[in-house]
């Protein structure tokens, strides 16, 4: 593959064309500034009036003999490319690219293909779209599951008896048989579902990756805002260089949670995800404490080592391991 590819470049840079211009794409053989008679220091202003004096004179509409007009059309044409050229910006300078650096044909061919197939679309119109659309996805599949949590608890009985009996509690629920006369058991289960849900949605505390999105969730508004939480966290941190290491004092409630949570390597979500009597015991056992922590940690590990040994499933896969070998793959049809 790489003997093609030498070969391929060989060739191109041994029948590299000696012309310096580049067909198809600016004036050919020709010259945009001397077919308008103008020098490569004109502004846009001069060569629109250099083009409409000459075109007002080489016009086809001018001749009547049909050699003439051919001839006439077909300098028309060149002075317009020479014109729609010369009065566009990017145009005009990957020409002039081209005439400083003739020797460089296919980079010039390359810069004239790219400005005429290119879509011609503002990157920052390209940006805020895609924003915008991963916002709305980041929004839509928050609020989904969102909505997956409450389907869950709605269903599991720990939690969907609770639900009732707030209901029931707080007069929501309807259990007056003659209040519910006339109505059908699906129009029933249906409002008992419904009030079950607003129960659920108001007093179950949902965190972590299923909690109710809020607007810091959308892409947009973490942008918006992300110069403002640069800004915060350089204070915090500041103000924890100087308040804790240098002036020695003590960590507060919060500051040896956030400990706690780096030393476990937990993201904020997935410590705010673990229930409030468990946070409550990391602080009775001080864990925000280095060898207070590597002690809890050691013994957890050894509690998980005996669970593990005691597991029938892992005990079997052991002996897979004994016997076969981490890597080793086979079939057995018996």
């Amino acid at each position: 593959m790489m003997w093609r590819l030498l070969l391929i470049y060989s060739l191109c840079v041994v029948f590299q064309p000696a012309h310096s211009y580049v067909e198809d794409y600016y004036c050919g053989e020709h010259n945009c500034y001397d077919l308008l008679e103008v020098t490569r220091d004109a502004t846009k202003q001069d060569i629109k009036r250099a083009f409409r004096a000459i075109a007002s004179k080489t016009h086809p509409d001018k001749f009547q003999d049909p050699e003439e007009k051919k001839v006439a059309e077909e300098r028309f044409r060149q002075l317009s490319t020479a014109y729609d050229i010369l009065r566009d910006d990017e145009a005009r300078e990957d020409y002039d690219y081209m005439l400083d650096n003739p020797d460089q044909f296919y980079r010039n061919v390359y810069r004239a293909w790219r400005r005429r197939m290119a879509p011609r679309v503002d990157v920052r119109i390209v940006l805020a779209v895609t924003i915008t659309v991963i916002s709305l996805i980041q929004y839509y599949n928050g609020w989904t599951k969102y909505d997956e949590a409450i389907k869950y608890f709605a269903v599991v009985p720990k939690y969907r008896i609770q639900a009732v009996e707030l209901a029931k509690r707080e007069g929501l629920l309807i259990t007056d048989k003659k209040r519910l006369k006339g109505m059908t058991k699906d129009q029933v289960k249906e409002q008992e579902e419904k009030v079950i849900r607003q129960v659920i949605e108001r007093k179950m505390d949902i965190r972590g990756v299923y909690a109710k999105p809020t607007y810091k969730d959308i892409l947009w508004v973490q942008l918006v805002f992300l110069p403002y939480w640069i800004m915060q966290y350089i204070c915090w941190y500041v103000r924890w260089v100087w308040k804790f290491w240098i002036m020695k004092e003590e960590y507060g409630p919060e500051e040896k949670m956030y400990i706690i949570r780096k030393f476990m390597g937990l993201s904020h979500g997935q410590f705010e995800n673990l229930e409030d009597s468990v946070k409550d015991d990391y602080m009775k056992q001080e864990l925000w404490m280095r060898e207070n922590y590597d002690a809890w940690k050691a013994e957890r590990d050894a509690e998980l080592k005996i669970k593990l040994a005691q597991s029938g499933r892992y005990k079997s896969y052991r002996r897979y391991l004994k016997n076969n070998g981490p890597g080793r793959m086979y079939f057995d049809d018996s």
